[in-house]
C-alpha cells in the first residue's frame, strides 16, 4: 500500500475515493459527486463483503452515513445500505439501517414495506412482527398509494393463517381513500360470508344488530332460527360493508385529480414544474378545507418528501400548524427539520422565522444562537444582522442593539458594503427609537468616508433628509442638507453614472415638490448635466465612457460595481404570490 491505504483499497482505488471526498467537501450539493463517491466506496477491493478489510467497510459505511445525513428522503439508498449491512453484517445490523431509514423518512411506503418484508423473513416471532407493521401502518397506512404496504400485512397473516387478524386489518383499509380501495372491500365482503360475526363486528354492533332482526320479525309473530338470524344479521353486515365503500369511494374520487396531477411522488434533488407545485398548494387547500387534523397532517408529511427544498411548503405547515390549538412542539420540530435537513443557509428566511417562533416562546438564547449560526456561514446577511439587532432591541434595549452593529462593523469577515448597510440601520435606529435625529445625521456624516461608494449608504442618508419634519422657516435649511448630499454623491462616489442619475432624481422631485422661488434654475441645471446630451452632460459623457469632472469612471471593477450597487432586501419585500400560470421547471429560490 502507499500513501492512500486509510480507506482500505489500492492505491488507485483509494487515490480516487480521496479526490471524489475532496469534491464532496468542496460542493456538498452536489448530488452527482456523492453517487460517484458512494459507489467508489461499495466497489472497493471488487466489492464488499464479510470477507472485506475493517478499513474498507469503515469507508463505506462512513460514506453512507454522510451521504444519507445530507439526503436523508433517499428511501432507496437506505435500501441499498441495509442490504449492504445484512450481507456484511447481518440481519442485527440491517434492522439498524432500517429504524434509521424509517425515522428519517416516516412516512415512506416503499421503505417500510421492505423493512416490514425484512422482518417477516428473518424474525419468526410474530408478536415483533406485527408490532412492526403496525409502527409502519401508522406512518404511512393513510397514504393514497398504501397498497404495497397493506397487501404485505395482509401476506404477513395468510403466512400465519390468522384468518381474523386478516378480517381486522381488511376492515381497517375499506375506510381509506386510496387507489385500490375496491379490491380490499371485494376482498372482506367475501370473507364476510363466512367469518364469524364477532370477527366483523363489535359485540355492542352484533348485539344491535340482533336486536333489529328480531324487533323486525316481533310484528308479525314470526320466531327465526339462530341460522336464519344469522343470515339476516349477515345481510345487515354486508349492508352497512356496502355503505361504508360508498363514502369510501366518494372520499377517493375528491382526491383522485389530485393524485392523478403528482408526477414525482419521492424526493430528488432536481426541480420540479411549477405546474407540480401548484397541485400541490391545492391538493393542500382541499384537505385543509375538509378539516381531518391526522389527514392534513399526513398530506403535509407527504408534500414536504416531494417539495423538501422549496421553503413555501415548510413556511406554510408551520403557519398551519400554529394556527391549531396546542401544537407548539409540533410547529418547533417543523422549523427544526426545515433548517438543520432541507431548506440550505443560503436562504435564511424560514431560520429568521424559527428564531421569531422561539423569541415568542420565551427561548430568547435559542432565537439569538440561530442568528449566530446563519452568520456564521453567510456573514454579510444583512437581514440576519438587523434582525438579530432587532432582538436585542426588544428584549435588552437599544444599546444592546447597537452593540450588535458595533460588533458586525468592526468585524475583518464582513465586507464593506455590508457594513455601509449596517451603519445606515444603527442611523435609523437612532432616528426612529431613541428619536435623535441629530444623532442620526452625525451617524451619517461621520462615516461618509468610509462608504461613499455604497448606493445603499446614500439612498438611506436622502431618505433620512426627507423624512425630517419641517416649516416655512426650516425648508432652506432642510433643503441645503439634501443638496450637499448630492454634491457628495457626484463627487465622491464611483457609484456609475446611471445610479448616480437615479439617486440626483431624488433632489429632482424635491426641487419640483418642496423647492422655493428660485428652485427651477437649479432643477433645469442639473437636468441638464444628469439627462443632456453628451456634449453638454458630464453624466452622459461618463456613461458613454468619457470622464466626470476630468476623473475617469468605471473605477471599481465588476464584482466590486455589483456589491456597492447591490439593493438589500427582507424575506418579506421579496415575497410574491405564486404564478398560477407559471410553467416550466420550478428554482428553490
Amino acid at each position: 500500500m502507499g500513501d492512500f491505504s486509510n480507506y482500505g483499497g489500492s492505491d488507485e482505488e483509494n487515490a480516487e475515493i480521496k479526490r471524489l471526498n475532496a469534491e464532496v467537501d468542496a460542493d456538498t450539493d452536489n448530488f452527482e459527486n456523492w453517487e460517484k463517491l458512494v459507489r467508489a466506496c461499495e466497489g472497493l477491493e471488487g466489492g464488499l463483503n464479510r470477507n472485506s478489510s475493517p478499513q474498507a467497510l469503515a469507508t463505506l459505511r462512513a460514506t453512507y452515513d454522510r451521504f444519507l445525513l445530507k439526503f436523508p428522503l433517499l428511501f432507496g439508498y437506505w435500501k441499498k445500505y441495509a442490504d449492504l449491512e445484512f450481507n456484511i453484517s447481518g440481519p442485527e445490523s440491517a434492522e439498524m439501517v432500517y429504524e434509521r431509514g424509517c425515522a428519517s423518512i416516516t412516512n415512506s411506503v416503499d421503505l417500510w414495506t421492505e423493512y416490514c418484508s425484512f422482518k417477516m423473513e428473518t424474525t419468526h416471532t410474530p408478536h415483533l412482527v406485527r408490532e412492526l407493521f403496525e409502527r409502519g401502518a401508522t406512518h404511512v397506512g393513510l397514504d393514497f398509494l398504501a397498497h404495497p404496504f397493506w397487501d404485505k400485512y395482509l401476506e404477513y397473516e395468510e403466512r400465519q393463517e390468522a384468518q381474523d387478524k386478516i378480517v381486522a386489518i381488511l376492515n381497517r383499509v375499506i375506510r381509506i381513500p386510496m387507489h385500490q380501495y375496491a379490491r380490499y372491500f371485494e376482498r372482506l365482503r367475501t370473507l364476510a360470508q363466512t367469518r364469524p360475526l364477532l370477527e366483523l363486528v363489535s359485540a355492542d354492533a352484533l348485539a344491535r344488530y340482533r336486536a333489529e332482526v328480531e324487533a323486525e320479525n316481533a310484528p308479525y309473530g314470526i320466531q327465526k332460527s339462530e341460522p336464519e338470524i344469522e343470515r339476516d344479521i349477515r345481510a345487515k353486515i354486508d349492508a352497512q360493508l356496502y355503505t361504508v365503500f360508498q363514502q369510501t369511494q366518494a372520499e377517493t374520487t375528491k382526491r383522485w385529480t389530485f393524485e392523478s396531477e403528482i408526477k414525482r411522488p419521492y424526493f430528488h434533488i432536481t426541480e420540479l414544474e411549477h405546474a407540480q407545485l401548484a397541485n400541490w398548494r391545492k391538493y393542500l387547500d382541499f384537505e385543509e378545507s375538509e378539516g381531518n387534523f391526522g389527514r392534513i397532517v399526513f398530506l403535509y408529511e407527504r408534500c414536504l418528501v416531494t417539495c423538501a427544498l422549496y421553503d413555501e411548503f415548510w413556511f406554510r405547515y408551520a403557519r398551519w400548524m400554529s394556527a391549531q390549538e396546542g401544537k407548539e412542539e409540533e410547529v418547533r420540530n417543523i422549523y427544526l427539520r426545515a433548517t438543520t435537513l432541507y431548506v440550505p443557509v443560503s436562504r435564511p428566511g424560514i431560520r429568521l422565522q424559527y428564531a421569531y417562533f422561539e423569541e415568542m416562546s420565551g427561548r430568547i438564547d435559542v432565537a439569538r444562537d440561530i442568528h449566530a449560526a446563519i452568520l456564521d456561514k453567510l456573514p454579510d446577511c444583512v437581514e440576519a444582522i438587523v434582525s438579530w439587532a432587532n432582538l436585542q432591541r426588544r428584549q435588552s434595549g437599544l444599546d444592546a442593539a447597537i452593540d450588535i452593529y458595533k460588533a458586525q462593523i468592526d468585524s475583518p469577515t464582513v465586507d464593506i458594503f455590508t457594513k455601509a448597510a449596517l451603519v445606515t440601520e444603527w442611523a435609523y435606529l437612532l432616528w426612529k427609537v431613541k428619536g435623535s435625529s441629530e444623532e442620526a445625521r452625525a451617524c451619517f456624516s461621520k462615516n461618509v468616508q468610509w462608504y461613499s461608494d455604497s448606493r445603499h449608504f446614500w439612498q438611506k442618508w436622502l431618505e433620512f433628509e426627507l423624512g425630517q419634519p419641517t416649516n416655512a422657516e426650516l425648508e432652506e435649511q432642510h433643503g441645503a442638507r439634501i443638496k450637499d448630499i448630492i454634491q457628495m454623491i457626484r463627487s465622491k462616489s464611483r457609484l456609475s453614472p446611471a445610479v448616480k442619475q437615479e439617486l440626483c432624481q431624488v433632489y429632482l422631485n424635491y426641487l419640483q415638490d418642496r423647492g422655493g422661488k428660485k428652485a427651477m434654475k437649479e432643477f433645469l441645471a442639473l437636468d441638464r448635466e444628469l439627462y443632456g446630451p453628451q456634449s453638454i452632460s458630464v453624466i452622459t459623457k461618463a456613461k458613454l465612457g468619457g470622464k466626470e469632472n476630468g476623473v475617469a469612471m468605471g473605477e471599481l471593477d465588476e464584482p466590486t460595481r455589483q456589491k456597492a450597487e447591490a439593493r438589500f432586501y427582507s424575506f418579506y419585500q421579496l415575497h410574491m404570490d405564486p404564478d398560477p400560470n407559471a410553467q416550466g421547471p420550478a428554482s428553490f429560490n
